[in-house]
């Protein structure tokens, strides 16, 4: 908590700074007396109201189209049998040891050519893929321990396979829901280079890449960058929160 909570507190109390004054002496980081003001200010270096919208709504399409998509491939490697299901494991783990680097320029000639690059959705789009590999398999453990009878008992009430995944299911992995919602909320919050490399418009930018023109500032605007970056940080801080309590929400429900 400490290793991960410092460059936070940093950053909040960095915000807080008074720009334009020489850099605070040696680990003197409270600000005496803090500037709110730089939270009103930052709108005229960074329009990060647009910003703001741009990243809400890639991932208000994003987050959702991922848990669905992930979770019926993790479901798909569950009902399978014998060699079919190790193979789909051995393909998701293949793929997880992909690098991304790897995938940036194949994927940009692909969207390109359907015409779904230079948009606002355009980071959007790599979530009918289920973003990662890491989530199906995230899913697929979840399923797993959904005994195989209760599965069974439904398909025997005369459920379809979709029926059993969507009432059956996805019910008991919960947990497995909020984990995947949250790590895809901030993976699409906070990803910078899928816009840089889809994205060419800055009108079009989500908050995390318009929020590099800041750090392209004289040192002695530090503050208002900071701002910035607690403005960008905060709802990914936010989705862990609400995505904590409710695993052990659901957690205590199954107990």
């Amino acid at each position: 908590m400490l290793l991960f909570g410092a460059p936070l507190a940093v950053m909040v109390l960095g915000s807080l700074q008074r720009p334009l004054q020489p850099p605070p002496d040696g680990l003197a980081l409270w600000p005496d007396p803090p500037s709110w003001s730089n939270y009103r200010d930052v709108g005229a270096f960074l329009p990060w109201g647009r910003l703001l919208l741009n990243s809400a709504l890639v991932a208000l399409v994003a987050v959702p189209v991922t848990v669905v998509v992930a979770s019926l491939a993790g479901f798909a490697i569950v009902t399978a049998r014998g060699r079919m299901r190790r193979l789909l494991v051995g393909v998701a783990l293949l793929m997880a040891f992909v690098p991304a680097a790897a995938l940036w320029v194949p994927r940009v000639v692909v969207l390109r050519e359907l015409g779904l690059t230079d948009r606002t959705l355009s980071v959007a789009v790599l979530s009918l893929a289920g973003t990662t590999p890491f989530y199906v398999l995230l899913f697929a453990l979840a399923f797993a321990q959904v005994p195989r009878s209760v599965l069974e008992a439904a398909e025997l009430e005369g459920l379809s396979p979709y029926a059993v995944w969507r009432r059956v299911a996805l019910p008991l992995a919960r947990p497995a829901v909020g984990a995947v919602a949250a790590l895809a909320f901030v993976h699409y919050w906070s990803t910078f280079m899928d816009p840089l490399t889809l994205v060419a418009s800055p009108q079009r930018w989500p908050l995390a890449l318009g929020l590099r023109g800041l750090s392209e500032m004289e040192a002695a605007l530090y503050p208002i960058f900071l701002t910035g970056a607690v403005i960008a940080t905060a709802p990914a801080v936010l989705a862990f929160l609400v995505a904590q309590r409710a695993f052990f929400s659901a957690a205590e429900g199954r107990s």
